[in-house]
């Protein structure tokens, strides 16, 4: 492996015309595909396998041209105070909006609220309902313009008017934050490098590589069905790993400049010894995002498929590109130790031989690892007390600001028809086995109104064949409350006698069911996922740190620093600590994705830190240290560029806080507070504690595994056999020569 990236990296620096404008090239050709592709829709959401999916699946088929999938919209009207609804003004006002909605091109229906029966009980609150025949993501702007233009005809009318539903939905903004993270990464790579020039190369092949693969997920995002939160989640991504890939290589590479090599033979090996710990770095991020296809819901695969080949980009250009660039930069690029003219004039750093700050650290742990290691898991632990009171659902518009009009509609429609108003149970009663169709809806009709916790139950609509009917339940709960689910549960349950008795089906779906299913989905799927990524990670260290212990020891760090982030999360997020400085304006259930995500993503760049440092200090081990001080070595030349590495990730993912939507938002902080704890707690306290304690253990592996296990060479071996080989032809050329 080394060898190989060896070679790869003088090719690229000898060849960086070639380089860099294959790179360009891909960069326009990416471009050109994202600017000229169809815009895409709403990606569609799906859960296969469940029974509101099957429900959903049935309505298409029974009742066709219905638009199941179609966006929606409540008009929700309050009267003045002292007013009714039912007043000949308001009735009027309101019948002339209801007209008006029924005009729109995509509008497949408007029920009026007087004929629907969709006025509160005290004559106040009122709603009508709007269907399109397109989702909310494929309306058109001037339907959008229509729909809010007619509220706001009825709100000069005098009436209060808010707008829930899907069909005002707006594309997540990211913010200016994100801009501030770039802006942090290139402040703290100024000061690792010490020079500009140095400093703008992680960042220029980062921007490329994330241009490329952002570009590629837009072009194909029409014919893939890609929603734009996987666009969001890619750049995120591969932003972070993009410019810490780039870091380790160019730092690297002036390590080697200060040991007096060529550039062109600093190059080559430092993509052949940092190279190689990006490679396999780079593999364990890949394997957790494609991991995510385990759990079978085709938004999160494509998720995690797209970032995955981000992160493969971001890999790909570290190796080739980085190098290339080093040829353009020349002397630019001062050996370590060294600053910039700009910066410092060219003269050294720091005295030679001062310890540096890694150096006193390791030091320090080596002769304390026990306080240390006992430090930082009571720590870990405590920041993870929260995620015992972890709930997990899905946003709906009770979870958005109240700054906007789909909050305030849910709150009207609360105040009017009660918390379980804004979200309805579907029920699909499937009686195309029954002899009596009619009858077995009357009897499920009247089984779900016999249950706790339901407020009403509509009459049964049947098809056009009469063979299935919809059965809409308002239950007396908010949609995302436990009482809510046990109701879903417990209809459920009844239509397995009704089933018995009649041979009718009972399936529960709606938006409030879609989300039940999938949370349950999520946590079914997070012990599978969790041993299937941890295991073939667990598998690919064996291999790069030719260890048992290294490996065990690097994934029960990963478990601590992912618990400790998640229970972050639910602090902020669920009980509201800290809520305001990150821009949290409504507490509530975490979303049911972000664990999964979050064991994906995190284990992976976990991993990014552990094969980085432990790498330096198995290269120092092989080569004759001892393993204290083979500790000590590899924060010495490791520390500074990883810490630099994780603020870098930190600023980014921050970045993405400032997101005007919530799961983005949840999922920045999220991977920011988990990278803190697993670089700075878990990978610089725990591990040279652990690493410490276990002495020339931690290196053992059994004699039949090392000689199963091929040998990748990362810690650049072969290089060193190069070097030989290089010195005994030097030899035998001066002896042919005397």
């Amino acid at each position: 492996m080394a060898t190989f990236l060896y070679k790869l990296g003088r090719f690229a620096f000898r060849r960086r015309h070639f380089v860099a404008l294959l790179w360009v090239a891909l960069l326009t050709l990416a471009g050109v595909g994202a600017a000229s592709a169809p815009v895409a829709g709403a990606s569609s959401f799906s859960i296969p396998g469940t029974e509101a999916q099957k429900a959903f699946d049935l309505l298409e088929s029974r009742f066709p041209g219905m638009s199941a999938d179609g966006a929606t919209a409540r008009v929700v009207f309050k009267a003045p105070e002292g007013e009714k609804m039912a007043d000949k003004d308001n009735k009027a006002t309101v019948e002339k909006t209801v007209k008006v909605l029924g005009t729109g091109s995509e509008v497949s229906s408007v029920d009026d609220p007087y004929k629907a029966h969709t006025v509160s009980k005290d004559g106040s609150v009122a709603y009508a309902s709007v269907k399109y025949n397109v989702s909310g993501m494929e309306l058109k702007d001037s339907s959008k313009d229509a729909l809010e233009s007619a509220a706001q005809d009825a709100r000069d009318a005098g009436l209060t008017v808010e707008v829930g539903g899907d069909a005002l939905q707006a594309t997540p903004e990211t913010g200016s934050t994100e801009v501030i993270g770039i802006a942090i990464a290139a402040v703290v790579l100024v000061i690792t490098f010490g020079s500009l020039i140095a400093a703008g190369l992680p960042l220029l092949t980062a921007l490329i590589g994330v241009g490329i693969g952002v570009s590629t997920i837009t072009a194909l995002a029409s014919a893939l069905d890609l929603g734009s939160t996987t666009s969001t989640l890619a750049m995120m991504i591969g932003l972070a790993v993009g410019i810490d890939y780039a870091l380790f290589i160019v730092s690297r590479y002036r390590a080697e400049l200060a040991e007096g090599r060529e550039r062109e033979e600093a190059a080559g090996r430092a993509v052949g010894t940092a190279g190689s710990a990006v490679v396999f770095a780079g593999l364990t991020v890949v394997i957790a995002l494609v991991g995510l296809s385990v759990v079978n819901i085709p938004m999160l695969t494509k998720m995690g498929v797209a970032a995955a080949g981000t992160v493969a980009i971001a890999v790909l250009i570290a190796l080739t590109m980085i190098p290339a660039l080093l040829g353009y930069a020349g002397r630019k690029v001062q050996p370590a130790g060294k600053k910039s003219r700009l910066l410092g004039g060219g003269r050294a750093a720091k005295k030679e031989g001062k310890p540096n700050m890694g150096t006193r650290w390791a030091s320090f742990v080596v002769r304390r690892p026990l306080a240390v290691l006992l430090l930082g898991v009571i720590g870990l632990g405590a920041a993870a007390l929260p995620a015992t009171s972890l709930e997990l659902g899905l946003p709906d518009d009770g979870s958005q600001p109240t700054s906007t009009t789909q909050r305030r509609a849910y709150d009207l429609l609360s105040e009017g028809f009660g918390p379980g108003f804004n979200g309805p149970l579907m029920v699909v009663a499937d009686a195309k086995a029954s002899d009596a169709p009619k009858a077995a809806f009357t009897r499920i009709t009247d089984e779900i109104k016999d249950l706790k916790g339901v407020v009403s139950v509509s009459p049964a609509v049947p098809n056009k064949s009469g063979d299935t009917a919809m059965i809409t339940v308002i239950p007396d709960s908010k949609p995302s409350s436990v009482k809510t689910e046990d109701l879903v549960h417990a209809i459920r349950g009844a239509g397995g006698e009704i089933k018995a008795d009649t041979d009718a089906t009972v399936l529960v779906t709606g938006s409030t069911a879609m989300n039940i299913d999938f949370s349950q989905k999520l946590n079914d799927a997070l012990i599978p996922y969790l041993a299937l990524v941890v295991g073939l990670a667990f598998l690919l260290l064996i291999v790069v740190f030719r260890s048992v212990l290294v490996p065990l020891k690097a994934a029960l760090g990963f478990l601590l620093s992912v618990m400790a982030a998640l229970g972050a999360v639910v602090a902020v997020f669920q009980w509201g600590w800290l809520s305001g400085l990150m821009g949290v304006e409504e507490t509530g259930p975490i979303m049911s994705m972000m664990p999964i995500f979050m064991v994906g993503v995190v284990f992976g760049l976990a991993m990014d830190y552990e094969v980085f440092l432990v790498t330096r200090m198995r290269e120092a081990y092989v080569h004759g240290e001892k393993p204290s001080q083979a500790i000590v070595t590899g924060f010495k030349h490791g520390a500074r560029v990883v810490t630099a590495a994780a603020v870098i990730m930190i600023a980014v993912f921050s970045g993405f806080i400032g997101s005007s939507e919530s799961m983005i938002k949840m999922i920045g902080f999220g991977l920011a507070i988990a990278v803190f704890f697993d670089a700075f707690v878990v990978r610089m306290a725990i591990v040279p504690a652990v690493l410490a304690l276990l002495g020339r253990r931690a290196w053992w592996l059994p004699r039949w595994l090392d000689r199963a296990l091929p040998n990748v060479d990362v810690e650049g071996e072969g290089l060193r056999a190069l070097d030989e080989k290089r010195r005994d032809d030097d030899e035998d050329r001066e002896l042919v020569g005397v």
